[in-house]
C-alpha cells in the first residue's frame, strides 16, 4: 500500500514553502513551488533520496518559481503551471522579479486546466483554478490524502494579497468561498507561506471567513 508524505522547506527571502509530495514506496516526488535556492532544494532531494518526477507551480510570482527551471533541467523533468498563468510567468515586471531580485521569466512545459486530474507518482492531483492572487493561481487537491496545496490563495488565518498584477479581491474571495471552503473540513491545507492548517479551522478563524 502506498504511503504519501508531504515534506516542506522554506526557501528564498520571502520564506516560500517548497513542497515535496513523495510516494515513499517508489521515491517518486512532485516538487511544488521551488521558489529559490536550487542547490538547497537539490540537497534535500539527494538527502531524502527523492526521485523527482515533475515540478508544479501554484502561480507564477518570482518567489514560487525562481528555482523551477534549474530543478527541471537537473533532473530531466517537466514544469507544469495553470494555462492562464503562462503570460505572468513570462513577464518579469508582472511576476515581480524585476522589483525584488532582477528580471526572471520561465516557460511551462505543460499546462493545467480547471478540474483536471494529473496522476504522477501514483498520486492524483486535482487542479482547482482559484483566481484572485493572480488570474492563473491554482491549488492542488489530493482527495485520497485529504490534503490541499493552496499556494498564496489561502493561509492560516489569512489570504493572499490581491493588489499585484492580475489580482482581484472579489475573485479571491469567490475562489475561497466556492472552491476551497466547500472541501471537507478535515482537509489539511499546505499554504505557500506559513504553517499548515485545515479547511474547517479556516472556515471559522480566517480573516475572510465572514466575507466569502
Amino acid at each position: 500500500m502506498k504511503n504519501i508524505k508531504i515534506d516542506s522547506m522554506s526557501v528564498g527571502s520571502l520564506g516560500t514553502n517548497c513542497y515535496f509530495v513523495c510516494n515513499e514506496a517508489t521515491g517518486e516526488t512532485v516538487v511544488v513551488d521551488p521558489g529559490a535556492d536550487a542547490a538547497k532544494i537539490a540537497a534535500r532531494i539527494e538527502k531524502k533520496q527523492y526521485r523527482p518526477a515533475a515540478v508544479f507551480l501554484t502561480h507564477a510570482h518570482f518567489d514560487h518559481m525562481m528555482a523551477a527551471r534549474e530543478i527541471c533541467d537537473k533532473y530531466g523533468i517537466r514544469l507544469y503551471m495553470y494555462e492562464k498563468e503562462t503570460e505572468l510567468a513570462g513577464d518579469p515586471d508582472a511576476n515581480l522579479s524585476t522589483s525584488f531580485m532582477g528580471p526572471y521569466y520561465v516557460e511551462a512545459d505543460e499546462t493545467f486546466t480547471d478540474h483536471q486530474t494529473v496522476s504522477i507518482a501514483d498520486v492524483d492531483f486535482t487542479v482547482l483554478h482559484t483566481p484572485g492572487h493572480t488570474k492563473g493561481s491554482c491549488c492542488f487537491y489530493l482527495e485520497k490524502e485529504k490534503a490541499l496545496l493552496s499556494g498564496d490563495t489561502l493561509f492560516c488565518q489569512s489570504v493572499g494579497r490581491s493588489d499585484f498584477p492580475t489580482g482581484s479581491t472579489a475573485q479571491l474571495l469567490r475562489s475561497i468561498g466556492t472552491r476551497l471552503f466547500t472541501l471537507p473540513d478535515d482537509t489539511v491545507v499546505y499554504p505557500g507561506h506559513g504553517e499548515a492548517t485545515t479547511i474547517g479551522y479556516e472556515k471559522v478563524h480566517n480573516c475572510c471567513a465572514g466575507m466569502v
